[in-house]
């Protein structure tokens, strides 16, 4: 049973601002002295990054859709259990999912199988008794969901507040728990995924502290709080199945993370420890080789396009991977760690040369190229699992691969991909020996026999 205090941020739509508002209330709740747990609905990668820098504690993603409701509740009961309060940030609009009709990989999936209740964070600019029309809407779309109040945010003065509050009492709908004016947060940088990651954005003291006190001051915490603390004690949870310790201490996993490479689920690197996995991270940017005597590696998403003139000058780096992709030894590259491993990037002025292995180039193109959740089913023995082992996860890119890697005979697919949207099927999971590079991001912690597949 899970008793922590806990607030989902919400939003009425995207662009509202949650997430600048989810972090200054994180820092003032901090500057109280609270121990705050945060939490990422969905399978974003940027904004936990940042959370766990404001929160001081690593952030954990909820997604129903990827991880059903039994690894979320126990998850959220876990990484809960020794602190103050947790606060959700949502994602997307407070209903928008993976499902035009009904709440799945919705942020109100996740408040409502947590009991938690959601502050509803809208852009209130040219809104004044109309917010209440869009805030009954919300309020009484789903009976499960408890709205607890509306952050108005963007918001003119305080005569404007002031119309909005008195717009919310007559309509005795929740009430008004903070109303932000433009440009009362710092603006945080970001690029097409998204804000840029924590590790590019300059956290320090003054940073949080400005944070902080536009929340203390445009905010009403104590009445965040209190709504926290009124959140029903959850039900015992599942017990997760016991962990076979498969590896204890005798493999090593090198998993490259710096700038250029950082998208990973910190439930992952948890659940890896917990099998007996070292960890060992290294700096594709900066390491001049491979870490020592390890059995496998794994290259994670990020920005290589970003970072392609230095990783592509770092010789002795990519000599170093290509040898060790070359001595049948485990490497899994996914997305930006596909594009690591490709011939290299394409680009209008220069052509960046990367470690070589993958059959094709990369390159960038100005429109997204695919976004979305994908289901994943084995064709064959992989790292993973035999063939017809189902996973799920999610992908999000702007880059392509430039030709087909299976025209390759020494390349096959170990995947097939289909598409949650619109059921669209493909190949992909492009394998080689014991090589697996794809476009899709798994969520392996949440599938225990994959995961133990992979270890073993």
């Amino acid at each position: 049973m899970s008793n922590c205090p806990r607030l989902v941020i919400a939003g009425s739509h995207s662009g509202v601002g949650k997430s600048s508002l989810t972090l200054a209330l994180v820092a003032a709740l901090r500057q109280r002295g609270l121990t705050v747990q945060t939490f990422k609905v969905g399978p974003d990668y940027l904004d936990p990054g940042h959370l766990s820098q404001v929160s001081g504690r690593p952030c954990y993603n909820l997604d129903g859709w990827m991880c059903g409701r039994d690894y979320v509740t126990r998850l959220f009961a876990e990484r809960s259990a020794a602190a103050d309060i947790a606060i959700i940030e949502g994602v997307m609009g407070l209903y928008d999912g993976s499902s035009p009709t009904s709440l799945d990989g919705s942020t109100a999936q996740i408040a409502d199988w947590l009991q938690a209740p959601v502050a509803l964070v809208v852009n209130s600019h040219g809104l004044a008794r109309s917010l209440a029309a869009l805030v009954h809407g919300y309020a009484s779309f789903e009976p499960t969901i408890t709205l607890a109040g509306v952050i108005a945010n963007f918001c003119g003065s305080d005569s404007h507040a002031t119309l909005l509050t008195q717009a919310l009492q007559a309509a005795n709908l929740p009430p008004l728990l903070g109303a932000v004016p433009r440009n009362a947060l710092p603006a945080l940088p970001s690029r097409h995924l998204g804000l840029v990651s924590a590790t590019e954005t300059p956290w320090n003291a003054a940073l949080i502290e400005q944070l902080a006190a536009a929340a203390g001051q445009h905010l009403n915490l104590d009445h965040l709080l209190q709504q926290a603390r009124n959140a029903p004690p959850l039900p015992p949870i599942t017990p997760a199945p016991p962990i076979k310790v498969v590896a204890n201490g005798t493999v090593r996993l090198a998993i490259a993370r710096d700038a250029a490479f950082q998208f990973y689920y910190q439930d992952l690197f948890d659940a890896l420890e917990q099998r007996g996995v070292e960890l060992v991270f290294f700096s594709p940017l900066e390491d001049k080789e491979l870490p020592a005597d390890c059995n496998g590696l794994y290259l994670g998403g990020g920005y290589p396009e970003e970072y392609a003139e230095k990783l592509s000058s770092n010789h002795t780096m990519l000599n170093s991977i290509r040898d060790f992709c070359n001595s049948e030894r485990l490497v899994y590259a996914e997305c930006g760690g596909l594009m690591y491993l490709s011939q290299g990037l394409l680009e209008e002025e220069k052509n960046w040369p990367f470690i070589g292995i993958l059959p094709s180039w990369t390159r960038m193109r100005s429109r997204r190229k695919r976004l979305g959740y994908m289901e994943v089913t084995l064709q064959r023995s992989t790292l993973f699992g035999a063939a017809g082992t189902r996973l799920r996860g999610h992908e999000f890119h702007y880059s392509e691969l430039c030709d087909d890697p299976l025209i390759n005979p020494a390349w096959s697919a170990g995947y097939r991909v289909r598409t949650n949207r619109d059921g669209s099927l493909r190949d992909e999971g492009y394998c080689c020996g014991k090589i697996l590079a794809s476009y899709t991001h798994l969520h392996l912690a949440s599938a225990p026999e994959a995961l133990a597949g992979f270890v073993a």
